[in-house]
């Protein structure tokens, strides 16, 4: 290639450089003007994040989180009613209950049915929480002990789940409690972590978490995050996967290294509540 063509080839690429860095600035200027649209308190009133939001004791918070979070797939109203029922059913003190209860009590919450989570998954997901609070001092030891190993949600993820499937329990459960060394996107894992760790003041999110930075979370991907960041570009597989986990929380890092997450606010947003086909930039530019 002589240094003309260098020359020219350099430009063209200078030029699309430009022009994609154009574009990302504008995909970053619409999700934080969403951010500012979603990240706030009545949204509660349409997210199951409303239910932990019931209560101040940690390990309640905690327990009515993770529980909320396990069952978080389907429809919305429907997530809700069901985990408000199941906080019914453990008299709306989840931390005593599981310290606390007797047969009759465990036989009552076996009863509890979302979806293909059935009366024998809650109740060993219930024993287990038992066993973590009571033999690993409560679910953020748990993961901390994960993530200090190499600071990565993912090796957190992994410690978390043999530990909650540590004690005996039938094959069926282990469906409900995602294997990222399956690839699987952790959706509602990574939900649970951005409510326990993120704290921004906008009082959606606790922040209850503090060994484990804000910095390395990971998306909840699922369809509507994953819809809307193909509409926009800015993630290029098409499976919810943890591989699709890392493409776009690559990306969103590099919108906010300390805050990645809190993009989930706005990529969730526009899909719920306005579509993927509704999306309109400030400017228009070919990508």
């Amino acid at each position: 290639m002589n240094s003309n063509k260098m020359i020219k080839f350099a430009g063209i690429f200078l030029i699309y450089n430009m022009i994609q860095q154009a574009y990302f600035d504008e995909i970053k200027l619409l999700l934080d003007s969403k951010i500012f649209a979603y990240n706030r308190l009545d949204f509660i009133d349409t997210d199951p994040v409303q239910i932990p939001h019931r209560y101040s004791r940690k390990e309640d918070i905690e327990i009515a989180g993770f529980l909320t979070a396990t069952i978080a797939w389907g429809q919305r109203k429907s997530i809700i009613k069901n985990a408000s029922a199941l906080m019914d059913l453990m008299d709306n003190t989840p931390f005593e209950f599981l310290l606390d209860a007797n047969d009759a009590d465990w036989q009552r919450v076996s009863q509890f049915v979302h979806r293909t989570f059935n009366g024998n998954d809650c109740l060993f997901f219930l024993k287990s929480l038992k066993n973590i609070y009571q033999e690993f001092n409560g679910l953020e030891n748990v993961f901390n002990a994960g993530f200090q190993k190499d600071n990565t949600i993912f090796t957190a993820l992994e410690h978390f789940r043999k530990v909650f499937l540590s004690i005996p329990h039938d094959k069926h459960v282990s469906k409900h409690v995602s294997d990222v060394t399956a690839n699987s996107a952790a959706k509602r894992l990574n939900m649970f972590l951005r409510w326990m760790v993120r704290n921004d003041g906008n009082e959606v999110d606790f922040g209850l978490w503090k060994k484990i930075p804000a910095s390395a979370l990971m998306l909840p991907l699922d369809v509507h995050t994953g819809d809307v960041a193909r509409a926009l570009g800015i993630l290029s597989r098409t499976q919810n996967d943890w591989k699709s986990v890392i493409e776009i929380t690559n990306v969103l890092r590099t919108f906010d290294a300390n805050d990645p997450i809190k993009y989930d606010f706005a990529l969730f947003g526009i899909g719920v509540f306005e579509g993927k086909n509704n999306i309109q930039l400030p400017i228009n530019l070919n990508r």
